[in-house]
């Protein structure tokens, strides 16, 4: 009897020991996921302000192609590659492995190049309705109807991924819908003498952004579809493929409209006339592709570690930043209609984020439930084979 104790003692404490090294192992990888989570969010919100920021300082200082300013936002996709090919090495062996043991076939070249030119076609025009409405609007406007993207991404994500619009989601596509309804009805607050931002203007450049966001959201909640029903898989290496084959055949449709429009002819002129200078000229926007693609790879990182609509939450925290960082370095003015519309885009995004943590607590609840009854079946069915 001594000895047996002694014996289940040894096996209690050993199996304690595995339990807290588990748990602190598991600890240790919480902690570091929502670190990795936390700095792609600021990440996101920091590369999203100064690409804005640095679009409208182009306009102001004398820029005037709509072309340019969207080709920037994608243009600098180049800088992806260092990533996907070292990630493509180390998955290589990972791949091969799935293929021999997996029947599933994958996707014909068709497929995915009609993929890549579908995204790639959406992200160009989002891009361009965009760089219309900020060439119309003061940059703090034009961020806080971008906000509407959040609604335009419950709506789609209902149609193509079949997401519940709860009572949360639809108070939060409400007053989403109000805030950006409302700054048509503000007075004249541009600080510019460019008659492109004068109220003849203002209609355009909201009408333009809502597309622009509507564009945006369509193609989240596209790629999500896509990745669940096609790509079958969301790591990094698909993820990146997507993103730069995307950006290229976006690429590509800006730089047909850049030459088919003619404004390739005054580019030299524009670059002369630039206030601010020509080496000026250039770094704006080398710094602005070089921030919508940071953007970028902080936008899939959370995609991949996340989801796409939790990207989409971070994304419309920049709401209530870009108008106070243009108050700050454009002295652009705060009427009360804008203080009230931004009021209603925070309503609105604490109410989306609200259910998306209601329904993380709730599949948390059920993977518990889950885990609970699959132990207590390997407990009955080992009380069983003792019994017989």
């Amino acid at each position: 009897m001594g000895e047996s104790q002694v014996v289940n003692q040894l096996n209690i404490s050993f199996e304690d020991e595995v339990n807290m090294a588990n748990n602190s192992t598991s600890w240790r990888e919480k902690y570091k996921r929502w670190i990795e989570i936390g700095f792609n969010a600021v990440l996101i919100l920091v590369c999203l302000s100064a690409a804005t920021l640095l679009g409208e300082l182009y306009y102001r200082e004398g820029g005037k192609s709509t072309w340019m300013n969207s080709l920037v936002q994608m243009v600098g996709f180049p800088i992806l590659f260092p990533i996907l090919f070292l990630k493509k090495r180390e998955e290589n062996r990972d791949d091969e492995h799935m293929h021999k043991n997996s029947n599933n076939k994958n996707p014909s070249v068709w497929m995915f190049l009609s993929v890549y030119v579908f995204l790639g076609v959406l992200l160009g025009g989002s891009c361009m309705l965009n760089a219309v409405g900020l060439l119309h609007l003061p940059v703090s406007t034009f961020s806080l109807i971008s906000a509407s993207q959040l609604g335009f991404n419950a709506l789609f994500s209902f149609f193509l991924n079949s997401q519940k619009i709860t009572t949360y989601i639809a108070n939060s596509i409400i007053l989403l819908t109000i805030s950006s309804i409302l700054l048509v009805f503000q007075p004249d607050d541009s600080s510019s003498a460019d008659s492109s931002k004068g109220k003849g203007y203002v209609l355009i450049g909201f009408i333009c952004t809502l597309f622009g966001s509507a564009g945006y959201a369509l193609l989240l909640s596209a790629t999500e579809r896509i990745f669940r029903n096609i790509m079958k898989k969301r790591t990094l290496k698909e993820v990146m493929s997507v993103v730069i084959w995307q950006s290229f055949f976006a690429t590509c449709a800006i730089l047909i409209g850049l030459f088919a429009s003619g404004e390739w002819r005054w580019i030299k002129t524009e670059m002369n006339e630039y206030k601010l200078g020509q080496v000026s000229y250039v770094m704006t926007l080398v710094w602005n592709a070089l921030a919508w693609q940071i953007y970028t790879i902080g936008l899939l990182s959370l995609i991949i570690k996340v989801s796409a609509l939790f990207a989409n939450v971070i994304t419309a925290l920049s709401v209530p930043l870009i108008p106070l960082l243009a108050l700050i370095f454009f002295n652009e003015k705060m009427s009360g209609v804008k203080v009230i519309s931004i009021i209603l885009a925070i309503w609105g995004f604490l109410s989306y984020g609200y259910q998306q943590y209601l329904d993380g607590v709730k599949l948390k609840t059920e993977l518990s439930k889950a885990k609970e009854e699959a132990q207590l079946s390997l407990v009955e069915t080992g009380l069983n084979h003792r019994a017989n």
